[in-house]
């Protein structure tokens, strides 16, 4: 393999690594602000209790995401040395603001959070909390307008004397900001974070119901982990109609900006109106020729409707996979890394199963949510065997879907590293995936480090399984109201 399959090996397996963390530490930072909250304004010891228990749980995931996350920016200054040269007079701005601002405010306020109970006013003590979850929010929206910037360039020229992408001034640092594609990648990861934490506090919550009704402690069931399993479920519920609508809205916008992507994602080699959505297709292995690709299962005007918004007619009409091919080769074909051999869409096999797995996953979540708010309404608690499955079944579910979904969104911008604006097809904002690779770091180099990374992040996935699962089985201990007066020794092993 040459030094940019192992390279893009390399970032791929980093961050999907990494955004298993991600979204765990954006949503659930709200939820414990909730329960910390709840406890405050109320002074019941079960809102403590619940704090405690998913605070931790916090900790060890925000821990381990910053450990991982480190990795990232270092890849490009070294691996993709190319692309940092091009645009990394924009690409950098939002990435050092989220360092010097979004999480230096998370860790500082964490800690505050973590060591102040006791010692901070209750008020400032719960303030830290939320400026934590503040702080993870912010924190998403730098990096995502990096991001967004490499889907959707705006905000930037050329400048030809020195070959490189730079902001436009402070207006064009706003466009940045400010960018269509930026504002839906945004809300659509928020509330599918807010999904990941909804169903993982629902699902702990509804084993532990069941697991404490059996064991007789009804008032542990009813008073803790009915209260947070409804916390859970709600969020659940109103997190996944969020997540619908967000990805409607950003599935339209790749319409326009990314063609390619979209028609990869049905497989579809002819455009048309009226398009089906394919449930199940077969292909055959190793091709990447849509011709190959046979679509056994559609549902009838679905992919017109999601990337239009019309189900029939000339509006419902969508690209397909040769027009798009045909369109962008008129385009770049004469840029000095296109060959006739080209593809200008991505690998089929990949964008068109994340992109189903991506929806397909989130049933689980929804089952969860309706099963668990039937079986709660009304005060009850329950010792449903199957429920307490459902429960663990669903855990990872929403963690998988939300993989797939950045590995459909990342690999769908093939063979783009920068896609070019569809506004300024022409303006030399933009940049190839081959010509972004750094041209001195040997493919021996990279393989040693992309094995060395592997290994380590796999050792801190299995860390962060142990320490999650160990927590997750403790349970709450009883924690009684702390007097500001008092100077309480550590609850937990690890010092909270």
């Amino acid at each position: 393999m040459e030094a940019l399959d192992l390279a893009r090996w390399q970032f791929g397996i980093t961050t999907v690594y990494h955004f298993i963390l991600v979204p765990l530490t954006i949503g659930l930072a709200p939820l414990v602000a909730i329960m910390h909250t709840a406890w405050l304004r109320t002074g019941k010891a079960q809102w403590h209790r619940l704090t405690k228990f998913f605070g931790k749980i916090l900790l060890i995931n925000f821990a381990l995401g910053v450990a991982t996350g480190i990795v990232q920016e270092f890849q490009f200054g070294m691996n993709w040395s190319e692309y940092s040269r091009f645009v990394g007079d924009i690409f950098g701005a939002p990435l050092a603001i989220e360092a010097l601002a979004a999480f230096f405010l998370e860790s500082t306020f964490l800690g505050l959070w973590i060591f102040g109970e006791g010692r901070l006013p209750k008020w400032l003590h719960n303030f830290c909390i939320w400026a934590v979850a503040v702080g993870s929010s912010l924190s998403a929206y730098w990096i995502l307008a990096a991001n967004s910037w490499m889907q959707h360039p705006v905000g930037a020229v050329f400048n030809p004397e020195t070959g490189r992408a730079e902001l436009d001034g402070v207006a064009g640092f706003v466009e940045v900001m400010t960018n269509n594609t930026l504002v839906a990648a945004f809300f659509h990861t928020i509330s599918a974070s807010f999904l990941v934490a909804g169903t993982f506090v629902a699902g702990i919550c509804g084993w532990w119901i069941v697991r404490s009704v059996r064991a007789g402690r009804d008032s542990e069931a009813r008073g803790v982990w009915r209260r947070g399993a409804y916390i859970g479920l709600v969020t659940t519920l109103v997190a996944g109609i969020a997540v619908i609508a967000s990805g409607d809205v950003q599935g339209k916008l790749m319409y326009e900006q990314q063609p390619g992507k979209m028609a990869a994602a049905e497989a579809a080699c002819e455009g048309g109106e009226e398009m089906p959505f394919s449930l199940l297709s077969i292909g055959i292995p190793g091709s990447n020729d849509c011709e190959d690709v046979h679509h056994v299962l559609t549902v009838p005007y679905v992919t017109s409707f999601l990337g239009t918004g019309s189900f029939t007619g000339p509006d419902s009409y969508l690209p397909g996979v040769r027009e798009v091919q045909e369109r962008q080769m008129e385009l770049y074909g004469d840029l000095p890394s296109v060959d006739e051999d080209t593809e200008f869409y991505p690998n089929l096999f990949i964008t068109f199963w994340s992109f189903r797995l991506m929806i397909g996953l989130g049933v689980f979540s929804a089952a969860l949510a309706v099963a668990g708010l039937w079986l709660l309404r009304k005060g009850r608690v329950t010792d449903s065997t199957w429920f307490s499955r459902l429960c663990l079944v669903a855990l990872p579910m929403p963690f998988l879907a939300s993989s797939f979904g950045w590995i459909f969104t990342e690999m769908g911008r093939q063979p783009w590293v920068v896609h070019p604006n569809p506004a300024n097809p022409v303006d030399q904002v933009m940049l190839l995936t081959t010509d972004g690779v750094s041209t001195v770091v040997s493919a021996s180099t990279v393989l040693t480090s992309l094995i060395a990374f592997t290994l380590l992040y796999a050792a801190l996935g299995v860390v962060w399984f142990w320490l999650i699962r160990r927590y997750v089985r403790e349970g709450v201990t009883p924690v009684e109201p702390v007097a500001d007066e008092e100077q309480p020794e550590p609850t937990l092993s690890f010092a909270y």
